[in-house]
């Protein structure tokens, strides 16, 4: 996966605003009034003697309201409103899959995870985090 963009992005600042579920829901790209959003978690893996854990380090919200794969009718529509952070890891489109816990996964789902986080932050503005989200 390559993660720099093609042409440069300028990015804003990250904010850190707390964005609730119910909100995040009504950023599928379907409402004009609300922008689109998809939220992802980063699992960072933390080593203990031999044995390597993961634990969630971000809900991250980030912007996708200028990429029309995300809007009702794209092929991405399935992330949009969402904390689809299982589905990234999978590489699935399945709407069962869109959804935050990734633990269960393999390690090498979770460096996918931590992958499609890295593409994410390259090219869209973070708008915040996740109530509830582990880091807060």
């Amino acid at each position: 996966m390559s993660f720099e963009p093609k042409q440069k992005v300028e990015l804003d600042a990250p904010k850190d605003d707390v964005i609730s579920i119910d909100y995040l829901s009504k950023c599928d790209g379907s409402h004009q009034d609300y922008p689109t959003y998809v939220a992802i978690k980063v699992c960072r893996a933390q080593v203990y003697g031999t044995r390597q854990a993961y634990f969630d380090q971000q809900g991250t919200v980030f912007d996708v309201s200028g990429n029309k794969a995300y809007g009702p009718e794209g092929s991405y529509k399935v992330f949009a409103g969402k904390d689809a952070s299982r589905a990234l890891a999978q590489s699935s489109l399945k709407e069962e899959e869109c959804r935050p816990d990734w633990e269960d996964l393999s390690d090498d789902h979770k460096k996918v995870l931590n992958d499609w986080y890295t593409f994410f932050s390259k090219r869209y503005n973070i708008k915040g985090k996740v109530e509830g989200a582990t880091n807060m």
